[in-house]
């Protein structure tokens, strides 16, 4: 099973922009992500058309299951 774990941010122009992280540790907590999140925020290293990211929205884990076809 793949497990991302994804964060959901919102630019200065209000639309949804999405950074995806492979293979997150497996105890992560609330208060860890938002810190990061904060900190990603001040660092302003990410341009999206809509301009700087400014909110964090939310910080979720994916698991998904990819089964290929032979």
């Amino acid at each position: 099973m793949e497990k991302s774990l994804q964060l959901v941010f919102k630019n200065a122009a209000g639309s949804t922009k999405l950074i995806t992280i492979s293979n997150p540790k497996d105890d992560l907590t609330k208060a860890q992500t938002d810190e990061a999140m904060q900190k990603i925020i001040a660092a302003n290293v990410f341009k999206t058309v809509g301009g700087d990211l400014t909110q964090a929205v939310e910080a979720r884990v994916v698991n998904r299951n990819v089964q290929v076809l032979e």
